[in-house]
């Protein structure tokens, strides 16, 4: 069984950083493209990022671009999001999520629970 257990969430003032980590455990982690989502109360769940296996394509929102970088390091079946400039904007639920292929364009089987981002003054 697949589990993925996000970490590293909390509160950061606007200008603050922000380290989310995602461990993944049930599969053989470098096989699989994984996601960063965010979910914001009243809107549909947004892609932030996302990551190929081998590390060599990804992918940021126009918003994240520039602020945000998505790493993963297959030896300890961890994902991360390193989150910089934040803004009020970013605040959200932050899911990590596990793709079928490879690929960051193949469609996503798997969710932890969350961690909770606010970037507040």
């Amino acid at each position: 069984q697949v589990q993925l257990v996000e970490s590293g969430g909390g509160l950061a003032q606007p200008g603050g950083s922000l380290r989310l980590s995602c461990v993944a455990s049930g599969l053989t982690f470098g096989n699989y493209a994984k996601t960063w989502d965010r979910q914001v109360p009243g809107k549909e769940l947004e892609w932030v990022s996302g990551i190929s296996s081998d590390v060599r394509v990804t992918y940021y929102t126009g918003a994240a671009k520039g602020r945000f970088t998505i790493s993963r390091d297959n030896a300890k079946n961890t994902v991360y999001l390193e989150m910089n400039s934040l803004k009020p904007e970013d605040t959200g639920l932050y899911y990590c999520a596990k793709h079928l292929t490879y690929s960051i364009a193949s469609s996503l089987d798997s969710w932890g629970r969350g961690t909770l981002v606010t970037i507040s003054s």
